[in-house]
């Protein structure tokens, strides 16, 4: 990969904004020929490794690629690369594609520069909990970063050692299949829940930043549900792991998982840990209405007719009403209102801009997310009765009614009642593609998905198939690696 050509003094560590991950300043003299000698200097390559969180794409692109990109909201704004995310149509040379590939590959080129020298560094003062934990925090930090590519773009280099050589030999590699790189993805989370705690002690801004044995197990249920040969017992075991750990996850209020005031709540497993300043979340400026902005130019990632109108069908108010808010525009909205000082919807998870420089944090794993998966594993083993129940502890907390008779008549009912829930639930938290895909339904879900262009009367055509359900290759890799071919 061209990243890898690149000396460690430019990716393995950066500047002090990693402090809100671990409370360390990576440092930056050493480069890949340099042995770590130091407790401290592994310590900073694993700040590192978490730095990359803060990499757009888990700021804001996994956004425009799971929801906008979906039938849960439409581009907004004026940028036409998010334009081609929205209509499905995106080329291999939107900026975005080359962006967050190389971000991704950049951080499980950390990852793996601490997997290598972790077990080398000689500093007594390392004690051996602590390294093997370590260890344990890069192969969940790997697995994650391999989990978002291979959900992205579907067959993708595989790479699990460091390299900065400029050899073609070293540098250009072929493709993966998928579930070679799930079967990876899977290797690192059993490495990672042996090597983790459940905690690292009592201080929450630790152990919701960092990874643990309940996040290694969390992903490990996604992963076993998203894969192309789907494990559902196996889900199930780390979910039930999830969920009797020591950590103490628990279901919170809906509204506060979301008020910006509840960072590293019990429903959280791993969380952004945004500060504010120069450890802000620049997204929030993005989506947000001018009455809380403070600006006054079109914003991005608006919510859906169809979602509006899916939360308004269920009568489910505290989840709309944390998840979206109207307010009136001085611009035309083709989807909601062709004429200015029309109400129109913004998505509202995020609640303070804060001069692009919010602390509102994004989930990474929640809860919430977890239950529903354990609802549709039950259901995929036509366990219906036991989905119902784990559906319903969502539903009632957010002060609705059980699911009705018909959700239990069959497993295909109750496969379209969990995907509705976790419509409503999840909704700008970047799940909702995935959704779409691991449910087979991607493509007759966005064929069928009627949004009416006020401009001309007419629906939006998505001209949805099964090509456009990985994402292009960027070109730029392209024209570097002739071992990679188009998607």
């Amino acid at each position: 990969m061209k990243i890898y050509r690149i000396l460690l003094l430019l990716f393995a560590f950066s500047a002090a904004s990693c402090n809100d991950f671990l409370d360390l300043s990576p440092i930056s003299e050493e480069t890949e020929d340099v042995a770590y000698e130091k407790a401290s200097q592994i310590e900073a390559a694993l700040t590192g490794v978490y730095e990359s969180f803060q990499a757009e794409y888990y700021v804001w692109d996994n956004v425009l690629f799971q929801d906008v990109r979906s039938d849960n909201h439409y581009a907004g704004g004026d940028n036409p690369e998010i334009f081609q995310i929205d209509l499905l149509n995106i080329s291999s040379t939107n900026s975005r594609l080359f962006t967050n590939w190389s971000n991704i590959y950049n951080a499980i080129a950390k990852a793996n520069v601490v997997l290598e020298q972790a077990p080398q560094v000689p500093d007594p003062a390392l004690t051996e909990e602590r390294r093997q934990q370590i260890i344990g925090e890069a192969h969940f930090l790997r697995a994650f970063h391999y989990y978002t590519l291979v959900n992205m773009w579907g067959e993708v280099p595989l790479i699990l050692e460091f390299t900065s050589s400029a050899d073609p030999e070293a540098t250009d590699v072929p493709k993966s299949s998928i579930e070679a790189v799930y079967a990876q993805i899977m290797e690192d989370l059993g490495v990672a829940i042996d090597l983790l705690p459940d905690t690292y002690g009592s201080d929450a801004s630790v152990n919701k930043a960092r990874a643990t044995a309940g996040a290694a197990n969390a992903l490990a249920a996604k992963a076993s549900l998203q894969r192309p040969n789907p494990d559902f017992n196996a889900a199930l075991e780390f979910i039930s792991s999830v969920e009797n750990s020591a950590a103490g996850y628990r279901l919170i209020s809906y509204p506060d998982l979301f008020d910006g005031n509840h960072y590293n709540n019990d429903e959280s497993i791993i969380e952004a840990q945004y500060l504010g300043g120069n450890e802000g979340n620049f997204g929030p400026q993005l989506v947000l209405p001018p009455s809380i902005s403070g600006d006054t130019w079109r914003k991005f990632v608006t919510p859906s007719q169809d979602l509006v109108n899916t939360f308004l069908a269920e009568n489910d108010q505290i989840r709309l009403g944390a998840s979206v808010l109207f307010e009136n525009v001085n611009w035309v909205d083709e989807y909601w209102g062709n004429a200015v000082g029309s109400s129109i919807p913004f998505t509202f998870k995020w609640k303070s801009a804060n001069a692009w420089a919010s602390t509102n944090r994004p989930y990474f794993l929640r809860l919430g997310d977890i239950i529903l998966l354990k609802a549709e594993a039950l259901a995929q083993l036509n366990r219906l009765s036991e989905a119902g129940v784990e559906v319903n502890r969502i539903r009632s907390r957010v002060n609705l009614p059980d699911l009705g008779a018909s959700a239990f008549i069959n497993q295909q009912n109750m496969m379209d009642a969990i995907l509705k829930e976790r419509r409503l639930e999840l909704a700008q938290e970047s799940q909702r593609w995935d959704d779409l895909v691991r449910h087979g339904r991607v493509v007759s879900v966005m064929n069928s998905l009627i949004e009416i262009d006020l401009r001309t009367r007419q629906p939006t055509e998505y001209n949805m198939d099964e090509s456009k359900i990985y994402l292009p290759i960027p070109q730029e890799e392209l024209d570097r690696n002739p071992q990679l071919d188009p998607n």
